[in-house]
């Protein structure tokens, strides 16, 4: 590859490289900082498997000012949704797992309470109407992973299988995660898999967790900025912002009540040690969030992804029988695998792009049309649900760099 070019923003101390033909994609991170309110961030690009774009900057504490470092992480929430379909599409790739299997093949105690017909597909889809528990869930039952599986065997669907959609925001990954345990020949969790079986073999093992060690530095992490509360309450739709205060509502059952978020936030606003909670609870430089679905976009590779699964991926998400409408965010939505497709109010990519976007604004994808993986994390918390102004941006200057390819 050329010769990358290095420049120092004059209004922000942003650092790193961008490939000749992507410095647009620079000047729109730049930009964030000067004219989108960016605190501190990191934005990275890999096409076939080299780093085109990787960029940072600003500060990961705002009371101290202490700069964000290239190994930076920060808690991604959501975009933590991505690792973990990761884990389970190399799972598939392997040959352990089928997606039109069901899921009480490999876990008969999913069967009780009425979820024996339950596909892996159709629970990977937020259309299993698991949204929620309805037994109390704290710290300590998501710490002890047998007492957890055992909520998750009693819980009973809020509808029947596959006829609604409803973002299964918190509850998904823990699903997830009991599935490969049962898959793994050795029984592992969502974060050893992850951090064993791909971010090691891609060189990024120690910028992604999925259940950060306490041997994780502080200084590594990014101290998150919550937005202030007028600008939750203007920043999200306001039937939203109704639901999320009424307690029988599917987005305060999924998202607000237990097992909320209190579970994996410390109150540094960084990220609760040692405990797995792979729907929401990663820590992630962008590097690794790149570099991750690089490797998710072209089948071999270290990972040696199959073809059949990368096709798997980039097909088209099978709607519930009732259609796109999501019933916790009151919008459209497709989900497939694990993953967010694009379309409906969150557009990204081709149409073979599969991702998964992060509460407050970090957002991750691959791109097969493309062979394109992306990441861009940030430590200042936005609340645009249909993609924070300066993702877009973003994806906006390197969309016009890949036109003119």
């Amino acid at each position: 590859m050329e010769q990358r070019t290095r420049r120092r923003a004059p209004h922000a101390a942003v650092e790193g490289d961008v490939a000749p033909g992507f410095e647009r994609v620079r000047d729109a991170f730049v930009a964030n900082f000067t004219e989108r309110e960016e605190l501190g961030g990191a934005v990275c690009v890999v096409v076939d498997g080299e780093v085109v774009v990787d960029l940072w900057g600003g500060v990961r504490d705002r009371a101290s000012g202490a700069p964000w470092r290239a190994d930076t992480m920060t808690l991604v929430h959501s975009t933590t949704k991505g690792l973990a379909a990761a884990v389970l599409a190399l799972l598939h790739s392997r040959g352990l797992l089928d997606h039109d299997e069901r899921v009480a093949t490999y876990w008969p105690g999913f069967a009780g309470a009425g979820k024996q017909d339950i596909t892996v597909r159709t629970l990977l889809a937020h259309q299993a109407g698991l949204f929620a528990f309805d037994e109390p869930v704290d710290r300590d039952v998501v710490a002890d992973l047998d007492r957890l599986a055992g909520v998750m065997e009693r819980q009973r669907p809020a509808w029947p299988p596959g006829e609604r959609q409803a973002y299964h925001a918190i509850t998904l990954g823990f699903y997830e995660n009991e599935l490969v345990r049962r898959l793994d020949p050795a029984h592992r969790t969502i974060g050893r898999v992850l951090a064993e079986d791909v971010a090691g073999p891609l060189g990024v093992g120690d910028e992604v967790y999925v259940g950060t060690p306490s041997s994780v530095p502080d200084e590594r992490l990014a101290a998150l900025v919550p937005p202030p509360a007028w600008r939750r309450l203007t920043g999200m739709p306001v039937r939203l912002t109704i639901d999320a205060l009424r307690r029988r509502s599917v987005l305060h059952r999924s998202l607000v009540a237990n097992p909320g978020t209190g579970f994996y936030v410390d109150p540094e606003h960084v990220v609760v040690r040692e405990l797995e909670v792979p729907s929401g609870g990663a820590v992630a430089t962008a590097r690794a969030l790149a570099t991750t679905y690089g490797a998710l976009a072209v089948p071999g590779g270290p990972l040696g992804l199959r073809a059949e699964t990368l096709a798997a991926l980039a097909a088209p998400p099978t709607p519930a029988r009732r259609g796109w409408y999501d019933e916790c965010l009151h919008a459209p939505a497709g989900f497939s695998l694990g993953f967010m497709k694009p379309g409906g109010t969150f557009d990204f990519g081709s149409d073979a792009a599969f991702g998964a976007p992060g509460a407050g604004g970090s957002m991750g994808f691959a791109d097969p049309a493309r062979r394109l993986g992306y990441g861009y994390v940030t430590d200042r918390m936005g609340t645009r649900l249909q993609g924070d102004p300066r993702d877009l941006a973003l994806r906006a200057a390197l969309g016009t760099v890949l036109a003119r390819g």
